[in-house]
């Protein structure tokens, strides 16, 4: 089974459902709070292991009871958190999640522990990125470390895939060269490339432009836009489904797409099945309590 190494974030989600989402000098009333294990990496490696894959999570976390809770959820799905950093002097990260009753979210991060994974933490782990076949990073974590490990990965001949997300003020330039698929939404192809989105293919070619060889747009319930060097261009539909919370859309499908490219499966493949996944963690409260397990997903290439 080919491994899935995971450069990321780990925080505490404090999910709380709002009627609507505040504007400012508003005050609303909310109904409960809930503790749930989440953050971008932490998030797309518990999916990579609910479906099956060999996962290592590498971040950093602090010495509080917040990270057992992320311990202990990426144990429960067989993801290997054995090299997760522990600082004793920062706090786990953690993630304030409004949810209003349409299912839209908005989220605050405190970076924590996130913050500080430098580059070199990723030089003395560097047996990890050796280790894998697929490099899956974010960008909850400082810009400097991901650039530098997807640089090394690339030189070790590793398969690198890129959430974009959140999209920095200025993106460099240079670690476009280093990725093999970027997987924007459509707001983060437009905060990409300084504009807003209004044809795919075109913003798709622009950003290949930057050397990427494969640009994946996620457009929602209108499902995913591929623009391949080796597979060409097209718009994968998504199931149409009911919508209750989006909180973990996005990452489940990054990580059913890393799953379904280490089994083998073509870029089109890969999307299909990642849109399938995350048409059924939409329908589910939470972020990792929504992903489902491989039995879970129906799906026929």
């Amino acid at each position: 089974m080919k491994k899935i190494l995971v450069i990321g974030s780990l925080n505490v989600d404090m999910v709380v459902n709002v009627p609507h989402m505040p504007v400012a000098g508003e005050t609303i009333l909310a109904g409960n709070m809930e503790l749930v294990p989440g953050g971008k990496g932490a998030n797309q490696a518990y999916a990579a292991g609910r479906l099956g894959a060999q996962v290592t999570m590498f971040g950093a976390v602090g010495d509080d009871s917040y990270s057992d809770i992320e311990k202990k959820s990426l144990a429960s799905v067989g993801v290997d958190t054995s090299h997760l950093l522990v600082r004793k002097e920062n706090s786990t990260g953690l993630a304030w999640i409004s949810v209003n009753s349409e299912g839209d979210n908005s989220i605050v991060v405190i970076q924590g522990a996130n913050a500080t994974l430098t580059e070199s933490d990723i030089a003395a782990h560097e047996d990890l990125l050796r280790d894998c076949d697929i490099l899956l990073c974010q960008l909850e974590i400082p810009l400097k470390t991901v650039i530098y490990a997807a640089k090394r990965a690339k030189e070790f001949g590793k398969t690198v895939i890129l959430d974009p997300a959140p999209v920095p003020k200025e993106f460099p330039e240079e670690l476009f060269s280093y990725i093999d698929v970027i997987k924007p939404n459509e707001k983060e192809a437009a905060q990409l490339l300084g504009e807003p989105v209004t044809n795919y293919e075109e913003a798709s070619d622009k950003l290949r432009s930057s050397g990427v060889k494969n640009v994946l747009i996620t457009l929602g319930p209108k499902g995913a836009y591929i623009n391949s060097e080796s597979e060409g261009k097209h718009l994968i539909p998504v199931r149409q489904v009911p919508v209750v919370d989006t909180t973990a859309a996005g990452d489940s499908f990054t990580a059913a797409l890393a799953v379904r490219l280490a089994e083998g499966s073509s870029l089109v493949q890969a999307v299909r099945y990642a849109n399938e996944v995350a048409a059924i963690v939409v329908t589910r409260k939470g972020a990792q309590t929504s992903i489902p397990d491989a039995s879970e997903v129906s799906f026929d290439n």
